[in-house]
């Protein structure tokens, strides 16, 4: 039976959930899109783990809560243990685009209004917070979140504060306290503090992971509603999997009052974490808790993942519906790149791979115009795979910059159409899609049903990155492998090493 569900606001982040459950043995599934209730019923009872990749990171709020609202009902009345919405670990999001505080809202709105935890650290990510504030690295340097090169000037969410109290006080009316590691010696004392609705929590190693996870898998009710990045799914699945560890974080300024009753620390004077009834970004109207008895609402049935037999009973053979009467991949040869991301890391692995005899085919901007339509590079990408290239990188370019955020739905139907085109004509079985935004747009464009981790994992792909199989309607991407590739992750040569796995 399912233990654990979540939704994840990017395609790749939700990849990388589902990677940190199944590493430590649990069956999961990734879900692109929602199946009836009696099919999500049916999976619920042959996995561990569920997870629905949403886009929620590039919505506003009013289409943001249209997304998430029926999808984390039916995930609550599944009836899991916990239920996660994952979010990335650099906490992208604005009071307009992606908000977590949008997040917050439906979430208490559907699970009650316990404390909601919200864990951003991913400390085997180089994500750290510490008293609040967020740290993250890039090129072997670890920086304070508003000053780390890629975030600092991220073209649609940039990050101009690290406290994340500061942070999500701009996104929602309500309270945000913290609870930092000095106090986590009694971190159960403070999860149940009805001062604040959210609790920032500190992490800096596994075992203040696990900790936390200890702390808030042991609640009166369940499911339990929390917010997290792929930290809080390592922390789950940690928990899940081993006793609770001893956390020896000193304080600093230790008293006698402060040792036995630590209290949940607030943010500075400006801004306040208690805001007033009215938003100052928005006014919206939030739902009162469903009824749990009913069925919960969901969008057009997936299929392909109906009457799936129990994986201890169902033949070794057997062709679950939507998987191959393609084979599985077992080796790579060619590798297709289609990328959105505007990441440096990115720039440098497209231009590593160039330097290995890859070939890189830019679409190109036209002003006051979608994407230039693609056919011809489609058919130069079909017309240098079979001539023998090792791989193509199809991408948006360094000339579309910030544009490319506001024709993302557009770039992704020209990336989708790459893909579907390369994958009919060519022997290509690998894919990989780069850019968090990107990654769930062109899957859904493409009509991926769910994605299940590939039974053949490259070794040290890199942390955050995993290979997941297609389960699909079309014959064509049934038993593809793709990877989703955050834009800030993975080695400079990351695309030839996955050629060569």
């Amino acid at each position: 039976m399912v233990e654990v569900a979540f939704y994840g606001d990017d395609f790749t982040g939700s990849t990388d959930a589902l990677a940190q459950f199944t590493r430590l043995g649990f069956r999961g599934i990734l879900l692109v899109t929602m199946p009836a209730w009696d099919e999500l019923q049916a999976l619920a009872r042959q996995y561990d783990v569920i997870g629905v990749a949403g886009i929620a990171r590039s919505l506003p709020p009013d289409e943001q809560e249209a997304e998430i609202r029926p999808i984390l009902q039916a995930l609550r009345d599944l009836g899991p243990h916990f239920v996660q919405y994952k979010v990335c670990s650099t906490a992208d999001s604005s009071p307009t685009l992606g908000s977590i505080g949008c997040a917050l809202e439906v979430g208490r709105s559907i699970f009650g209004p316990a404390v909601v935890p919200i864990l951003i650290a991913q400390p085997d990510l180089g994500r750290y917070t510490v008293f609040s504030h967020h740290f993250a690295a890039e090129a072997g340097t670890t920086h304070r979140l508003d000053r780390q090169p890629t975030m600092s000037s991220h073209p649609t969410t940039p990050m101009h504060e690290s406290d994340l109290r500061r942070h999500l006080v701009n996104q929602t009316n309500l309270r945000i306290g913290a609870v930092h590691l000095t106090s986590y010696p009694d971190l159960p004392a403070h999860d149940t503090n009805a001062t604040y609705d959210a609790l920032i929590l500190d992490a800096l190693t596994d075992a203040d992971l696990q900790s936390i996870a200890h702390t808030i898998l042991t609640p009166p009710t369940t499911p339990t509603f929390a917010i997290g990045s792929g930290g809080l799914s390592r922390a789950l699945a940690l928990a899940l999997t081993s006793p609770p560890p001893t956390c020896d974080h000193p304080d600093p300024t230790p008293s006698a009052a402060d040792s036995k009753h630590p209290k949940p620390s607030t943010p500075p004077s400006d801004p306040p974490t208690t805001l007033t009834d009215q938003s100052p970004t928005r006014d919206r109207t939030i739902t009162p808790p469903a009824d749990s008895s009913r069925q919960p609402a969901t969008s057009t049935s997936a299929s392909g993942l109906a009457a799936v037999g129990h994986p201890t009973t169902r033949p070794k053979n057997h062709a679950m519906p939507g998987r191959g009467d393609r084979a599985q991949v077992s080796v790579a040869g060619q590798v297709l790149v289609v990328s959105g991301s505007q990441s440096p890391r990115t720039a440098e692995q497209i231009a590593h791979a160039v330097a290995s005899g890859w070939h890189s085919l830019p679409l190109t901007y036209r002003p006051a115009a979608a994407p230039d339509s693609s056919p011809s590079v489609v058919t130069e990408a079909v017309r240098v795979l079979k001539a023998g290239a090792p791989g193509v990188v199809v991408h948006t370019g360094e000339a579309i910059g910030r544009a490319a955020g506001q024709l993302l739905g557009a770039f992704s139907k020209e990336l989708a159409a790459v893909v579907r085109e390369v994958v009919r004509t060519t022997q290509v079985r690998r894919v990989v899609v780069a850019g968090g935004d990107t990654s769930g747009r062109v899957l859904r464009e493409l009509g991926v049903t769910a994605l299940e981790p590939s039974p053949t994992i490259p070794p040290h792909l890199g942390q955050g990155l995993t290979l997941c199989t297609a389960i699909s309607t079309d014959p064509m991407l049934r038993g593809i492998q793709f990877l989703l590739k955050g834009g800030q992750l993975g080695d400079p040569n990351l695309f030839a090493r996955l050629r060569h796995a």
